[in-house]
């Protein structure tokens, strides 16, 4: 029987302060605890490393066969529309035998959405 390895890619903006990716290094720690099996990378749009790219091109000398992307936006503008599919077909060029999936951007999620909201009614501290 044949293992099949699954990545995902956690693919946030970016930011020049490196403190900015904190939280989406906590999302990661997460998602590997919660699944020790999935291979889980951070990726960035814009001024921090690893690319999409370079984060697929990682998993795929990992092994995987599966590759999901999660765009970690709010919404689906500019870059979650045109920049992350341009990028997503440069890597199912180069590595067509992977099964390449484009989630939709988290702001869409009504458990996002659902969460935004508790937080927004919470008191002031």
């Amino acid at each position: 029987m044949t293992t099949q390895l699954r990545g995902l890619i956690l693919l946030a903006h970016g930011a020049r302060d490196a403190a900015w990716a904190r939280p989406f290094e906590d999302v990661a720690r997460r998602v590997r605890e919660g699944n020790t099996a999935l291979l889980v990378r951070n990726a960035y749009l814009e001024f921090m490393a690893p690319s999409l790219v370079d984060a697929g091109q990682s998993l795929a000398e990992a092994g995987c066969t599966t590759v999901a992307v999660l765009p970690v936006f709010l919404g689906a503008g500019g870059h979650v529309r045109k920049d992350v599919p341009l990028q997503l077909s440069t890597l199912m060029d180069r590595h067509p035998q992977i099964d390449w999936q484009l989630r939709p951007a988290v702001g869409e999620s009504p458990l996002l959405v659902a969460a935004l909201a508790q937080i927004a009614l919470e008191p002031a501290p």
